[in-house]
């Protein structure tokens, strides 16, 4: 058997506290690409715009995992049509489950990037 060879880019590796951790470092709010991870001060979700995505949106990803804190939030549908007008999808889930989905994701080499809203938001 020869090994599979594994996605590049962050893994977020646990859940702590209020944040997310990839290796040693803890983030309460992120955005991620396949190409590396940065801190986020999100604006309030009501008030999520395309700008506010702008350092992941570079990349031209498939779609965006959105994660929305402690429950599932709808996002401004003015975001939702910014982004369909790029050919870009938007799927907002709470933020646990957006780190989960990442990993699959990611591991199935899947062109998506992540925001990730803090999970006590």
């Amino acid at each position: 058997m020869e090994p599979v060879p594994t996605p590049g880019g962050p893994i977020i590796t646990g859940l702590v506290g209020t944040g997310f951790r990839l290796s040693e470092a803890v983030y309460p709010a992120l955005l991620m690409t396949h190409e590396g991870v940065a801190r986020w001060s999100p604006p309030p979700l009501a008030a999520l715009d395309a700008a506010a995505l702008d350092p992941i949106l570079a990349g031209s990803p498939e779609f965006i995992v959105l994660g929305t804190g402690r429950a599932l939030v709808r996002p401004p549908q003015a975001l939702v049509k910014a982004l369909e007008a790029r050919n870009i999808g938007l799927e907002p889930m709470d933020s646990r489950a957006a780190a989960r989905a990442w990993g699959v994701l990611r591991a199935e080499g899947r062109a998506v990037a992540a925001a990730l809203y803090p999970l006590d938001a």
